[in-house]
């Protein structure tokens, strides 16, 4: 079963129109990561008024710590955080990073689910 996973996080001041663009024109070899390692329906959704991200996605694979290890070990992925941490601020006490010992985005806890048809 996959595992659905909601994380936030902030844009620093004036970081708006790059990190569109930025995710207008994902890179191929980030892409071609997230798939490797079971990233699936990933979303990034960004609420203006507290300059809030906040990401959804399924993990689809058996081994979501091993799987997130390898993919911070793509030399691409890891080009990529570096410019897109550059624009955000952590809610994570002392993260330092994506990739780092602590994690770079907020996990939030799902307090409701709806899988499909009430019955009614």
């Amino acid at each position: 079963m996959a595992k659905r996973i909601c994380q936030i996080i902030k844009l620093k001041p004036g970081a708006e129109v790059e990190y569109r663009a930025l995710h207008a024109s994902a890179w191929p070899g980030v892409l071609a990561a997230l798939a490797r390692y079971h990233v699936a329906d990933y979303s990034i959704h960004y609420y203006p008024p507290l300059r809030l991200l906040v990401a959804n996605l399924k993990y689809t694979g058996t081994d979501y710590a091993a799987d997130m290890h390898a993919m911070a070990q793509d030399e691409e992925t890891r080009r990529w955080w570096a410019v897109t941490d550059s624009l955000q601020e952590s809610f994570v006490e002392g993260a330092q990073g994506s990739g780092g010992d602590e994690p770079w985005w907020q996990d939030l806890e799902e307090v409701f689910r709806f899988d499909g048809e009430s019955g009614h």
